[in-house]
This record gives C-alpha cells, sequence and structure tokens, in this order.
C-alpha cells in the first residue's frame, strides 16, 4: 500500500448545497466549508468533498456523451424506505437497476446506486 485514500471530491455548483444533501444521505456531518469546498466526514468515517464548478455540465444518465463522471455505491437495509428519503432529499429515479442496486440521481445529476446485500 502506498496511501490511505482520504476524501472523494466531487465537483459541482453549488458545494454547501450538495454537501447538505449527502450529509442527510449518508448520515456524515459536514465537518469543513471554505465555500468553494465543503467536506463531509472527518477523522474515522468516510470523507466527501464538494468542489465548486460553476460552469459543470452535469452527467446524462445513460448518455456516452455525458458520462456519470463519477458515482457512489450507497448500502441500504430497506430499499423501498431508503429510495423514499433519497427522492424526499431531492434525488431522482434514474433508469437501471439490478438484483440489489437501482440508480439515481443527486440534485446536481451525479449518478449514485442504493445497493442492498
Amino acid at each position: 500500500m502506498i496511501g490511505q485514500l482520504r476524501a472523494v471530491a466531487i465537483d459541482c455548483p453549488q458545494p454547501r448545497a450538495l454537501a447538505e444533501f449527502y450529509s442527510r444521505l449518508l448520515g456524515l456531518e459536514i465537518t469543513y466549508d471554505e465555500g468553494d469546498w465543503v467536506t463531509i466526514g472527518g477523522p474515522g468515517q468516510p470523507r466527501v468533498s464538494f468542489q465548486q464548478a460553476p460552469d459543470l455540465l452535469p452527467p446524462q444518465w445513460p448518455d456516452p456523451q455525458r458520462p456519470q463522471q463519477m458515482h457512489l455505491d450507497v448500502t441500504v437495509d430497506d430499499i423501498e424506505a431508503a429510495e423514499e428519503q433519497a427522492l424526499a432529499l431531492g434525488a431522482r429515479r434514474l433508469p437501471g437497476e439490478g438484483e440489489n442496486w437501482r440508480v439515481y440521481a443527486d440534485p446536481v445529476g451525479h449518478p449514485f446506486c442504493l445497493v442492498w446485500d
């Protein structure tokens, strides 16, 4: 091993707004806010940072001309309850699902999956 993953950074037009969405989705507190860079999570937890990109062209799932750029897999216990809560936060359902996963978009358009065992 060369090093350990510290954080995943996601480009977005409004870092605080997207950080608040993922904070509620993942149950991680906002631990850093510099305006154009906001982080959720901290020591001993996964960290996700949100970096201002005012001219971001959001992905268009599943259009290869505007690829997903990145996505997170979020493990849930009850997919129906989790989907209802994610949609209430501002997510939207996207085409695509398997035996143990469904695809959604965050409020900016980045795809993420809710997965279960």
